[in-house]
């Protein structure tokens, strides 16, 4: 038995080992795709375990996440911080080895992955990235930007809609250095493929732009290599077909019924015997260094990239003057900039956001982004960034057309290749599309921001479909995820400045319709929320609102201040202000007050714990008819004359 034949056993043994010891996870995926996996690391992948951070590094993604144990196993062989005791640990709490693959958990993961076919779009989104960079920074002679995008996928990463989206786009951007490896075994979790999809996967995706190869042997460490080196040589995103057995070796192999199965002592115990293993938790020294041979040649690849930066630098000195500069996130001055008076007179949500993105984008060229094929709705695109295309790679305007849930997901992997602040942009209405991809993006920390407008029923005329009432209260549901309505431009300012310097995404939410005149407080806003109108002594009757309710808030306690004391507070961003001192929040929530109110064009019930039960909460509680904005707004309880009646009544009491 050659050397390869031995540690693909051994992997496919030591895989086996670590989900039956679980007596957890999926045994199914993870030795049918273990001579793929082998084959891309020992021959293909470049890396370096002592520098997992390298930028020219090859990235590899796992979106059929469930297959992990494979992962982790190759991880342990091939020198990354992942011992054999970890993969003994496989799914314990707090182990370097859970369930499904999770960023900086594990010394050598990417991406976290799991939710089928997001990782298809991060993959995507890592080498537009890549082109970006490429493009950007390589020069005659020196290209020092070539990395390679890999990323496994099964049956049920394909299905999903996310991972269409992203390939489609893929094509249609020619992205090159991009392998998807596609595990085709022609079962799914219910059984067999052919019951819920039938599709030639070889001519859609020759029809999205996509180089096609197939390897009919994909269980086969030397095929399996020898299409992975054919891909590397084609220009454009390339899928390899790899037509594979499920549970390979088991006496369930190639059924649904090894998915998500560990195998039981006996099962184990006659798994390892047709390998040739006898060991528990072993790998001989033949195995270790022969996978530990490639580990050392991605460190020598380190090394030489490094020397030829630094003759690059010698060579390029002004192009490596930017490059070092693209990762130095220089500090804009907000400060400076709130100075400057951003009051913006009459404009709305969207268009004040636009001119304070470029602002900032013009000071940090990380900055990329675009929208769902709405960009002169939404105005969020860099006025003198170019449109990102096959014939401009320089662009900072990506065209994403209708695909939201990719146009997020592939965002998040921009964000993860390198430092990028990307940037993605729709109706509020639609991002029910992209929750799954922004949820991503808030448990990996990463810095995305989502620009969301036409944030209420104010849009009126298009109707139901497109009027948000519940979305609020969705993208607040997500852990992890800032949610930002400015009053005005001054808080909007904050919001970004918040964005900027912390982990994890924002999500924007900003108008349509031109905003009202309000004294925004850029400071104030950097803690999520503060008073904006003091009451003169003590607050009889305290009013809380965000976005273009502010303004109303403010009419509001102009004509209740004829009777009473009244204070208005703006909270742009509950969680940031739920994260202040418990002396801060009291003073500003004037708890104390007879009556307390909030006001927000949403059904966000969040707001009660500010208000309790016996407060007022004027919202949208159904849905509202087609028509003009105002009318609507105002028929659906947003005016003057309602708010003050229902205060003054409770007041009375």
């Amino acid at each position: 038995m050659n050397i390869a034949d031995k540690t693909l056993n051994y992997v496919k043994s030591i895989t086996a080992q670590s989900i039956s010891n679980a007596n957890s996870g999926h045994t199914g995926a993870s030795l049918g795709v273990s001579a793929i996996m082998l084959a891309l690391f020992k021959d293909h992948y470049n890396f370096d375990v002592s520098d997992t951070d390298f930028l020219n590094r090859d990235r590899f993604v796992l979106s059929a996440g469930h297959a992990c144990p494979v992962y982790y196993t190759l991880l342990s062989l091939f020198g990354f911080d992942v011992s054999l005791q970890d993969l003994k640990n496989l799914r314990v709490l707090g182990s370097k080895t859970p369930g499904h693959p999770e960023y900086r958990v594990t010394d050598g993961v990417e991406v976290t992955t799991g939710a089928l076919g997001q990782g298809v779009a991060n993959a995507v989104g890592m080498a537009l990235a890549q082109s970006v960079m490429a493009e950007r920074f390589n020069s005659v002679g020196f290209s020092i930007i070539n990395n390679y995008t890999y990323c496994l996928a099964g049956d049920g990463c394909l299905m999903e809609g996310v991972a269409q989206e992203a390939c489609s786009l893929a094509g249609t951007l020619n992205l090159n250095r991009l392998i998807l490896l596609y595990d085709s075994n022609d079962v799914s979790t219910d059984g067999s493929l052919n019951i819920s999809n039938r599709e030639n996967v070889s001519k859609k995706f020759k029809s999205m732009g996509w180089n096609v190869i197939k390897c009919n042997k994909g269980n086969s460490f030397k095929e399996c290599s020898k299409a992975i080196a054919k891909a590397k040589k084609l220009d454009g995103p390339t899928i390899i077909i790899f037509k594979t057995t499920i549970g390979i070796g088991t006496d369930k192999e190639g059924t649904s019924a090894i998915h998500g199965i560990a195998l039981n002592e006996e099962e184990l115990k006659v798994f390892n015997k047709k390998l040739g293993v006898f060991e528990n938790f072993f790998v001989p020294n033949d195995v270790r260094d022969w996978c530990m041979a490639s580990s050392r040649r991605g460190k020598l690849n380190h090394e030489k990239w490094n020397q030829e930066l630094a003759v690059y630098a010698n060579s390029n000195p002004e192009l490596y003057r930017q490059f070092v500069n693209f990762f130095d996130r220089k500090k804009v001055d907000f400060e400076k900039i709130a100075r400057s008076n951003y009051k913006l007179e009459g404009l709305s949500g969207r268009e004040f956001n636009k001119i304070i993105l470029n602002e900032i984008a013009s000071r940090l060229y990380q900055i990329i982004g675009g929208t769902a094929d709405v960009m002169h709705s939404t105005c969020a695109y860099i006025d003198d960034g170019g449109n990102y295309n096959v014939g401009n790679r320089r662009g900072r305007n990506i065209h994403f057309g209708v695909r939201e849930h990719a146009m997020a997901a592939i965002c998040n992997g921009i964000s993860l290749y390198e430092d990028f602040l990307p940037f993605c942009s729709t109706f509020l209405a639609f991002s029910n599309y992209m929750l799954p991809a922004i949820r991503m993006s808030a448990l990996m920390k990463l810095n995305v921001l989502y620009v969301f407008t036409h944030d209420s029923i104010y849009i009126g005329e298009d109707g139901v479909t497109h009027q948000p009432i519940e979305q609020l209260s969705n993208l607040r549901s997500i852990i992890g995820l800032n949610v930002f309505r400015p009053c005005d431009a001054n808080e909007l300012l904050a919001g970004y400045k918040l964005a900027l310097e912390n982990n994890g995404p924002m999500a924007f939410v900003l108008s349509r319709q031109k905003m009202e005149v309000v004294d925004g407080n850029y400071k104030g806003a950097l803690s999520g929320g503060y008073i904006i109108k003091s009451a003169k002594k003590d607050a009889q009757v305290v009013i809380y609102a965000t976005g273009s309710e502010v303004s109303l808030a403010l009419q509001v306690a102009d004509e209740l201040s004829k009777k009473c004391d009244v204070s208005v507070v703006s909270i742009p961003c509950i969680e940031v202000f739920d994260k202040q001192s418990s002396a801060y929040k009291n003073k500003v929530l004037q708890k104390n007050a007879k009556v307390k109110v909030a006001i927000e064009a949403s059904n966000d019930n969040i707001w009660y714990k500010f208000i309790g039960d016996d407060g007022i909460f004027v919202s949208v509680e159904n849905y509202q008819g087609s028509g003009n904005g105002k009318e609507i707004y105002t028929k659906a309880g947003f005016n003057v004359k309602d708010i003050v009646k229902d205060i003054t009544k409770k007041l009375s009491k």
